[in-house]
């Protein structure tokens, strides 16, 4: 089962601008945005600080890369198991799965735009567009495949399963992974159980 979040591979930039934003993204994502400098993105890439700079110009622009990135490997790796399926809800099932296998992974911790959103509070700062945009993309998604086996209220349910991601992210990195997965996967099946039954 291939994990929704990943680093970032679909882009082949020059090896430093790579090595920059490979390291970026194990930091940000296992350490903490704000908790890492500069020095340590430079000392950990093994790049020079004018290479740091001429590639991203600042921290800040790094970030938002990095935000934009793990966009579009979550969007691959979807666009994939939507491929990967012909029946929507074989589809559903199957990203249910593939959220379940994300929280089991020894290194998870927790979903990469909450965690952002967390370390970002002020509504205007860009990163919160990325993660807007995201999440409104991540639900059209759902709402599209529940649309697709009939589901009566498809835009309802669709906040509902991406409310029972939310939390079983939140409860697979803070507390039990496993109970946080099994309550999720009972939730997802009631979800998708509220389309009507094809005869």
């Amino acid at each position: 089962m291939t994990a929704l979040y990943t680093a970032p591979t679909a882009l082949r930039p020059a090896p430093a601008k790579l090595r920059i934003m490979t390291t970026a993204t194990r930091l940000f994502y296992g350490v903490g945005i704000r908790a890492v400098g500069v020095d340590r993105l430079i000392s950990e890439s093994t790049v020079t600080k004018a290479t740091f700079y001429k590639h991203y110009g600042s921290k800040d622009r790094l970030i938002l890369e990095y935000m934009n990135a793990t966009h579009s490997t979550v969007r691959t790796n979807i666009d994939e198991l939507i491929q990967a399926n012909i029946e929507p809800e074989s589809t559903l099932r199957a990203l249910v799965a593939a959220i379940v296998a994300d929280i089991a992974r020894p290194d998870f911790r927790g979903c990469a735009f909450l965690n952002a959103a967390a370390e970002f509070p002020d509504a205007v700062d860009p990163v919160r567009d990325v993660i807007l945009r995201h999440r409104e993309w991540y639900t059209g998604i759902l709402a599209g495949l529940l649309q697709n086996i009939g589901h009566p209220l498809a835009g309802d349910a669709a906040d509902e399963l991406m409310l029972a991601r939310d939390g079983a992210m939140a409860g697979g990195y803070a507390g039990d992974p496993i109970a946080a997965s099994a309550a999720f996967v009972r939730v997802a099946d009631r979800v998708i159980s509220g389309a009507p039954q094809r005869t």
